[in-house]
């Protein structure tokens, strides 16, 4: 007989977190890379939506049914017991259709209004970093429905000299995926966009909602994490929700289905050295 489960690590919270952001009865589509991204989505298949049409990273595969994470999302393993599969432009025709419910995006650098850098850092005339590119991720952020942004490296510790370097940033140095205002300011209602844009930002320190204005806006802090914390390791000023309080821990069955599809614990890869040591009581 197993022992109960009476901790969750801080890559389980994210796990479930990103999780929640997931609807019943809509089509998703993970992307490639992120091992938190794809337990997300199994989680939530195999919990509180079981008619979602899940489709995998890099195969296209439609719901299949892995034993176990891979370490890499391009493996063909990850196909087990798959409907079908899709091929890329199918992929792209369905978000282009309106028929793309959520996508999952990330960035080197995330800005107030939900934009997304994947591609530069610098300018054109001063580069000081070449990035590998958006994928399809510009056009999937103007046509998915809704945009789940998440990163692990929110926290942002000084260097030598007392600077940071932010993950979330007043401003993008470019923007490879669009959220609620483009680089000159406009509006995403004004422009041509059929998708909603980002409703959530999930990080390692807490979650974002936006506001009416398309502002990111702090939701929730975790067990270890206080909104001053946020702010301290935030490029930008951001509103607090009425009503802040502390995002919700996995049930220990949640945990257990987690720990059972990842048994490698490849999801850890994403997490900093001293953030896989983070724990919370249940």
């Amino acid at each position: 007989m197993s022992e109960p489960i009476r901790t969750c690590t801080l890559g389980e919270l994210l796990i479930y977190q990103i999780a929640l952001t997931i609807e019943d009865g809509i089509l998703a589509f993970h992307g490639f890379g992120s091992p938190l991204v794809q337990l997300a989505l199994h989680l939530a298949k195999r919990s509180h939506a079981p008619n979602l049409v899940l489709v995998a990273g890099a195969t296209y595969a439609v719901n299949p049914t892995p034993a176990f994470l891979t370490p890499t999302s391009n493996d063909f393993a990850m196909s087990l017991g798959a409907e079908c599969g899709l091929d890329i432009e199918e992929l792209f025709d369905l978000a282009a259709s309106g028929r793309m419910g959520r996508m999952f995006l990330s960035g080197l650098q995330i800005d107030r209004w939900g934009n997304m850098n994947v591609t530069r850092l610098g300018n054109a005339e001063h580069l000081k970093l070449k990035l590998p590119g958006g994928g399809g991720g510009c056009n999937l952020s103007c046509d998915a429905e809704h945009v789940t942004i998440w990163t692990a490296a929110h926290r942002a510790p000084p260097d030598s000299k007392g600077q940071r370097r932010f993950r979330l940033v007043d401003r993008c140095d470019f923007v490879t995926s669009v959220g609620h205002r483009a680089a000159d300011g406009t509006p995403r209602s004004e422009l041509p966009y059929r998708g909603q844009g980002p409703d959530r930002i999930v990080t390692d320190l807490g979650v974002f909602d936006f506001d009416e204005t398309g502002h990111a806006r702090l939701r929730a802090v975790y067990p270890d994490t206080d909104a001053a914390l946020v702010a301290e390791n935030t490029g930008f000023d951001f509103p607090v929700a009425d009503g802040l309080g502390i995002a919700p821990l996995p049930e220990p069955d949640m945990i257990e289905l987690i720990r059972r599809l990842d048994p490698m614990q490849i999801h850890r890869r994403e997490l900093s050295h001293a953030d896989q040591n983070r724990a919370f009581e249940l």
